[in-house]
């Protein structure tokens, strides 16, 4: 059970504290409700040029890195489609520098053209190297546009297209800072060998004069179901030729999001995992092959990838794929197989819960759900699917006419 206490600053910054006097250490985490689909369709890439240009200095501090260092910090952050995260860790005597550097990065950055060009131009040199240099780099930049047809998930965090962020203005940042980056629109967390009581007083002190800004209400394009099958098909300068697979899940809080989680354990995550034991081992059709599901919060995909074996035709790995669904949609699983993913999941999480950063990142994650104490639940749930929920959830997923389909030529 992860204890935490929770306040609300009268500027609407929600900040929870969780106490841990097992570590010399503090965490200070900030997280904001803004993503990748929050982003006009027509200026996508903003919330990850925004995790590099908090880095650039803010309104009274040129410099993050060195004082950090000097207080023995250590800091991070991640963009995804649903949220922006800014972590700090140090010792927890200096906590109080921690709450100076993030108080003033939320009050304001330091917008200039030459931080914005610097950025822009790491941002861009990021998009070619992963995404258009790199083999198999665009693959989801045509899933995302195969799947999804009007909800923003359609693009990836680093943009739609590359001129999206060469052509970002400082008046559009500027824009983009002053809506989303307010404390209205983010939660505070701070974990580790710390006092609740004077956290709060630190929070106030350097948190609490900050204007609230206006909050976001967020509605974004529900996605329609799905009623045909999709299929597109690619030829790249790529070493072998690979085979991807999505089918449209729920929502994060869905009631069969635990089930949808498992069942991607069964098929595909690990050596021991059926499509691994099948494809691989048994008919050496993939040379690699996983299943897993984007987890994100409006309705995501469940995901087939796989690199097939030299020589191996398109076909018939697509119908070994098919024929391995078709058994999970036929009948229980033996309760021995459900309880070991059970029991992997279970460990998975207990070894994430160790870290006092993970710890403080996942109140964070799941106050944004609308429940920091989703986080001590979520073991339950796990616990409670059963194989019938695995069967008809995976009748239900693995609906040919809800899957989207990209064979991927290697033209070597």
């Amino acid at each position: 059970m992860i204890q935490f206490e929770k306040f609300l600053l009268t500027n609407g910054l929600r900040l929870l504290v969780h106490k841990d006097t097992s570590t010399p250490m503090a965490v200070l985490n900030v997280l904001y409700d803004v993503g990748a689909r929050d982003e006009s369709p027509d200026k996508t890439g903003f919330a990850h040029l925004f995790e590099h240009l908090m880095f650039g200095g803010s309104v009274n501090i040129s410099d993050f890195e060195t004082p950090l260092q000097l207080a023995g910090g250590e800091n991070n952050a991640f963009t995804t489609n649903d949220l922006t995260n800014y972590h700090i860790q140090l010792p927890a005597e200096n906590l109080e520098t921690a709450f100076w550097l993030e108080s003033d990065r939320m009050l304001s950055l330091a917008f200039s053209e030459k931080s914005l060009d610097v950025q822009r131009k790491v941002v861009s040199e990021e998009f070619k190297e992963h995404y258009i240099n790199k083999p198999y780099g665009d693959v989801w930049f045509k899933m995302r546009e195969l799947a999804y047809k009007v909800h923003p998930y359609r693009w990836m965090t680093i943009g739609k297209e590359l001129s999206h962020i060469e052509h970002a203005q400082l008046t559009d940042v500027k824009n983009f800072f002053y809506k989303y980056y307010r404390p209205v629109n983010a939660i505070l967390v701070v974990a580790g060998n710390v006092d609740p009581a004077s956290v709060y007083n630190l929070a106030e002190k350097w948190f609490g004069s900050i204007p609230a800004g206006e909050k976001y209400n967020r509605q974004l394009p529900i996605e329609p179901k799905q009623t045909a099958a999709r299929k597109l098909e690619v030829k790249a300068d790529v070493p072998l030729d690979a085979l991807y697979k999505c089918y449209h899940m729920g929502t994060r809080l869905d009631k069969d999001y635990y089930t949808v989680d498992l069942l991607t354990e069964v098929l595909g995550e690990g050596d021991s995992s059926r499509l691994h034991q099948t494809l691989i081992k048994e008919k050496k059709l993939f040379s690699h092959i996983e299943s897993y599901h984007t987890g994100s919060t409006d309705a995501g995909l469940v995901v087939i990838e796989g690199k097939l074996v030299k020589g191996v035709k398109m076909e018939d790995a697509d119908r070994a794929i098919e024929e391995e669904l078709a058994k999970l949609k036929s009948g229980l699983i033996a309760e021995k197989e459900l309880v070991k993913v059970k029991n992997k999941t279970e460990s998975a999480i207990l070894f994430e819960d160790m870290s006092v950063m993970n710890r403080a990142i996942n109140l964070a994650m799941y106050e944004l759900l609308g429940d920091a104490n989703l986080m001590n639940t979520e073991l339950d749930k796990y616990h409670a699917v059963t194989a019938e929920n695995i069967l008809t959830t995976s009748q239900r997923i693995f609906d040919s006419n809800n899957s989207n389909t990209l064979y991927y030529y290697s033209n070597n």
